[in-house]
């Protein structure tokens, strides 16, 4: 069999259903040839947004896979790339590559050397008798240790060479690692013996599945759970103890117990300094519980490592401490706490939540559209800048995985791409992402994709035609050249693409929109709901 027919022989047998890709890449037509579905989009950065998306909603059972043409088509992916590297999320990019004579040539783009840096492995696949250990070792890296992009290049006449057949070919395999034991002892000493210890938990959680024992460490010792972006949704943020999710924009609760803290507990998470992070208040004793020995020390000094996975360091976190405890503590007083501040909090932000003021401000819109749709079976994204400040601090995340958060490279348009994403990975959910006029501007014709693959998102777009965010920055530029306007009917322009479009500009009416793009949804169709605002600047930042 040719080498193409023989790597889409081994993504069956690594469970991909779905490949995602722009032509031409020859593994996209032997991909379908035996049943993997391939999804073609407009633009190869949005397929490897959907491809990400794929591989974390179903906690990287089902990996995404991405594959494109050489040259240009791989030239194009990699700010996916990179924005999958950055989120730390399991990816396996195919490029085709150049013929190996002139693979390394200077005019010519070879994604092994020039995507290395945004990867967690990179080869190229340049002996057709090699591609079973290719492939395994990809996937070996794929499932194991910190997760990221794995890049496997594929010059263009090895595609059509002869292996033999029958395919050999072993599945790769996953393994975990616990922390050390006696470090366990030494970290939950620590974080009995703490007056006001809160857990700070990340990504990692949702990788290992450790919801319940997140939430039974939290109860058992009555320590208040606040998460990253990237964590957002691995704790029922309408639990007694959940202080929310923040990054360049927090909930007061949780910057008020950060800066109250005595010790820190950070759980399957980088700590990695952002300017769309929460910032780690300075003097507190950390005890840093993360998967990849390099976060450790890196941008926050920590008192106690644990190196491994998140589900079993906290079982193992779980049981120590309730060995150093009498019994469960009482929740109610933090609890009681908890809600005092974030009253408080929201005393100041509910009249604009709820403001009737024209043109709307956008978080009325954003406010509604939480009292409007289920949250429990919503999974909801951002894109970057104003949406994500605007939406992360308020919304409460009820379910793992139904808030897609991310912030660390903060790419505009990648909201698109993952709706489309958690679309095809959870059929029976409403998939919404939350643009702005900037981001569309992006990936926006990646809406017919979503039109064309039947995908039926909710895409809310907010529309104060600036690029609000950078006013301040830009006073002169834009009052004497307008140099921040931007424009455009983006409703019609869904409709343009065959899906659902809506322009709202009335408060009272947005609701009803939203009612009706989720009405669309449910009958197939792709909506978008396009939202008249103020050029609204603030955002929840202490």
């Amino acid at each position: 069999m040719k080498v193409s027919r023989a790597i889409a022989e081994i993504l069956a047998k690594e469970g991909v259903e779905v490949i995602f890709g722009y032509p031409r890449n020859a593994v996209l037509e032997t991909a379908a040839e035996i049943g993997i579905r391939p999804v073609i989009v407009r633009q190869e950065r949005t397929g490897v947004h959907m491809a990400d998306a794929l591989s974390r909603l179903s906690r990287g059972k089902r990996l995404g896979v991405f594959a494109m043409q050489h040259g240009p088509g791989t030239e194009n992916a990699y700010g996916g790339v990179a924005q999958a590297y950055s989120e730390s999320v399991p990816v396996l990019v195919l490029p085709q590559g150049y013929a190996r004579r002139i693979a390394h040539l200077p005019d010519n783009y070879n994604a092994t050397v020039s995507m290395r840096d945004v990867s967690k492995h990179a080869e190229p696949l340049n002996v057709a008798e090699e591609v079973g250990n290719v492939m395994r070792r990809a996937f070996t890296q794929l499932r194991n240790g910190r997760l990221r992009p794995v890049i496997i290049e594929l010059p263009w006449d090895v595609l059509p060479e002869e292996v033999e057949e029958p395919l050999v070919y072993h599945p790769s395999v996953s393994a975990k690692s616990a922390p050390d034991p006696a470090g366990v002892r030494a970290a939950a000493t620590l974080l009995t013996s703490a007056k006001r210890p809160v857990i700070y938990a990340g990504q990692g959680v949702h990788w290992a599945e450790a919801y319940d024992e997140l939430r039974a460490l939290a109860e058992v010792l009555a320590v208040p759970v606040a998460t990253s972006l990237e964590g957002k949704s691995c704790f029922d943020e309408t639990h007694p103890l959940a202080l929310g999710s923040g990054g360049a924009a927090i909930p007061g609760q949780l910057r008020h117990f950060l800066d109250e803290a005595d010790v820190i507990l950070g759980i399957g998470c980088s700590f990695s300094e952002t300017a769309f992070g929460v910032r780690m208040p300075e003097g507190k004793r950390i005890i840093h519980a993360t998967l990849d020995p390099a976060d450790i020390n890196k941008s926050v000094p920590c008192e106690l490592a644990l190196v491994g996975d998140a589900k079993l360091t906290l079982s193992m976190l779980l049981d120590a401490s309730r060995g150093l405890i009498d019994g469960p503590r009482d929740m109610a007083p933090i609890a009681a706490e908890i809600a005092q501040v974030e009253r408080s909090w929201m005393a100041e932000w509910l009249p604009i939540l709820t403001s009737d003021s024209v043109p709307m401000t956008p978080y009325r819109v954003l406010w509604e559209l939480q009292q409007t749709v289920d949250v429990a079976n919503t999974i909801i994204t951002h894109d970057a800048g104003s949406p994500r400040d605007q939406l992360t601090p308020f919304w409460k995340s009820r379910t793992p995985l139904s808030y897609i958060g991310w912030g660390k490279s903060t790419q505009l348009g990648y909201g698109l791409g993952l709706a489309m994403g958690a679309k095809l990975a959870c059929p029976d959910k409403l998939c919404i992402n939350v643009w702005g006029d900037a981001a569309i501007g992006f990936t926006g014709m990646d809406f017919e994709t979503a039109v064309r693959e039947r995908l039926p998102i909710l895409s809310i777009l907010l529309n104060n035609s600036a690029m609000a965010i950078e006013l301040d920055i830009m006073p002169a530029a834009t009052e004497r050249y307008r140099a921040t306007d931007i424009s455009g009917d983006y409703a019609a322009f869904a409709r343009a693409l065959g899906g659902y479009g809506e322009r709202v500009e009335r408060p009272a009416d947005i609701a009803d929109a939203i009612r009706r793009g989720i009405a669309a949804t449910q009958a197939g169709q792709p909506a978008l709901i396009e939202f008249i605002t103020a050029k609204e600047k603030r955002a929840s930042r202490l």
